[in-house]
């Protein structure tokens, strides 16, 4: 475009209100890639709400059965929230370190992470197992339904983010800290927060004001 067209365009449109600006070109994976998960977690964040307002709108529906305060085991919650907390730190020590390429600390921080996970997931399944055995299971109310279904998705979630650490680690071990393992990496570490962000919701809408009920 010569300077006269760009100063007839400028003195048409003083507030350059149809001004085009050239991209160099598409924007990078890495940033595509971020852009589509963030669209998944929303629609992720969206389904946990549908749950969440389920629970809220059943919570005293009890049908004579046990109430929140009278199932809850505080000190098992406590122990859950620490560890899945705990292992948000030590995954964004894993992305760190996946960024300047570190090996060692990549797989120590993965290992602790996944170790914590496991951990998480061993107290919850106990607690639905003795919950079941005591003849509370989900059918028993519509509260336990509602309390199952959120806590057992978040579970599952859970479940599904070790399986997909575990990949990742494999993935470096045989591929290295490549582009596309990186951006893998990356979609990881934010389903890996957004669990601990569900978490610390339904800690606090379930066990502390279901205790307190």
């Amino acid at each position: 475009m010569s300077m006269t067209a760009t100063a007839g365009r400028a003195h048409s449109d003083p507030h350059h209100i149809g001004l085009v600006i050239e991209h160099p070109g598409p924007a990078p994976k890495r940033i595509v890639t971020a852009y589509g998960f963030w669209v998944f977690l929303l629609s992720d964040i969206v389904m946990f709400s549908c749950f969440f307002a389920a629970y809220a709108v059943l919570a005293d529906q009890t049908a004579g059965g046990p109430k929140g305060s009278e199932i809850f085991e505080q000190r098992n919650v406590a122990i859950e929230t620490v560890c899945l907390l705990l292992s948000s730190f030590t995954c964004g020590m894993a992305s760190i370190a996946a960024d300047v390429r570190n090996r060692f600390w990549f797989y120590l921080g993965m290992t602790v992470t996944c170790v914590l996970g496991l951990i998480f997931l061993a107290i919850e399944f106990r607690e639905f197992a003795d919950l079941v055995a005591r003849g509370y299971g989900p059918s028993r109310s519509a509260f336990l339904t509602s309390f199952f279904s959120l806590v057992g998705c978040h579970g599952l979630h859970v479940s599904a983010g070790v399986l997909w650490l575990l990949t990742m680690m494999a993935q470096v071990f045989a591929k290295g800290f490549r582009a596309d393992v990186l951006r893998r990496m990356m979609c990881f570490a934010l389903f890996w927060h957004a669990l601990d962000i569900v978490w610390v919701g339904v800690f606090s809408v379930v066990y502390l004001l279901g205790s307190g009920a």
